[in-house]
């Protein structure tokens, strides 16, 4: 029987990154995948994190999670290890980016295990780590509501067949334009859309950075969601995940049903999150948040997609 306040689940990586942009630097910025993804959605929902850092993980970023509200008990602590760490450089248009360096450390041979009272969780969402990683987390689990994943390139390129196994659980996929091509094999983006969809998931988000997200639902309908035009992004690190937090914690609310209005609304309060996220390094922003800036900024999101009809032709 599900619980009338639901708990949403995200499983993924917690990490210390260092972050080179155009204008200003931060060597030792908090991130991860499973991070981001907590720090938006504790703004709509129950959220529980299952992931692994170091003993050099600050203590600090563990408080901040807490303060949002996350449930951390399945967030293991190795106290001789080191945290995931990744060094990036952003470009001049600061959508595209360079890797310059990875060390997986703890999360090299991270096995997620989920504490007995997660396995209940009613909402779960399996961040952008390895797919047997993300079965694993599926075999625990008592049967979700309803099951988001996040993959990549890397994953599509390697582990292909495995990818493919989990997807079948899989109730939204999130991916960007350039994956749901190289998954499907279509060029075409709505043809890619149906391919992918075709593997399992019913619902498909391809996020496109600046460009917004498109939604094709389960009933066979395309939803576009815009990119707020921001004056300057700061750092655009962790934006999809700070979507997908928007996006699933909407949906994990009590009294929401994931239909095509509600995944339409839960759209919006992705690119809500997204667009904060941007706005300062690390969750910075996103920690400064209430109820009624998340709002206000709804509203500005549905302002762009408002317009009115003038019937010219008659």
């Amino acid at each position: 029987m599900h619980s009338s306040n639901p708990h949403l689940l995200v499983v993924g990586s917690v990490a210390i990154d260092w972050i080179i942009t155009p204008h200003a630097e931060r060597e030792e910025s908090v991130g991860g995948s499973a991070t981001f993804f907590a720090m938006a959605a504790s703004y709509l929902s129950r959220v529980r994190l299952v992931g692994v850092v170091g003993g050099d993980f600050p203590q600090a970023a563990i408080g901040d999670l807490r303060d949002r509200g996350v449930d951390l008990t399945g967030l293991e602590v190795i106290a001789d290890g080191k945290t995931f760490r990744w060094k990036g450089r952003y470009h001049e248009n600061m959508n595209d980016r360079t890797t310059l360096a990875t060390d997986l450390n703890v999360f090299e041979s991270f096995t997620p295990k989920l504490p007995p009272e997660f396995r209940g969780s009613d909402f779960l969402f399996l961040a952008n780590i390895q797919p047997k990683l993300q079965e694993q987390v599926f075999t625990q689990m008592q049967r979700p509501r309803l099951v988001g994943l996040d993959t990549m390139n890397l994953w599509i390129s390697i582990a292909n067949e495995e990818l493919r196994s989990v997807l079948r659980h899989v109730d939204v996929l999130t991916l960007n334009d350039e994956e749901a091509r190289q998954l499907s094999g279509e060029h075409n983006l709505v043809k890619a859309a149906r391919g992918v969809q075709r593997l399992g998931p019913k619902n498909l988000v391809i996020k496109r950075g600046e460009s917004g997200a498109l939604l094709f639902d389960h009933e066979g309908h395309v939803f576009a969601a815009p990119a707020l035009p921001l004056e300057e992004v700061i750092d655009p690190t962790g934006a999809g995940d700070s979507f997908a937090g928007g996006f699933m914690g909407y949906l994990a609310r009590p009294g929401v049903e994931p239909t095509g209005a509600s995944l339409r609304t839960a759209m919006i309060y992705g690119s809500v999150m997204a667009s904060f996220c941007v706005e300062g390094f690390s969750y910075d922003r996103l920690r400064q948040l209430d109820t009624a800036s998340i709002q206000h900024r709804f509203e500005a999101f549905s302002s762009l997609t408002n317009f009115a009809r003038a019937n010219l032709l008659d």
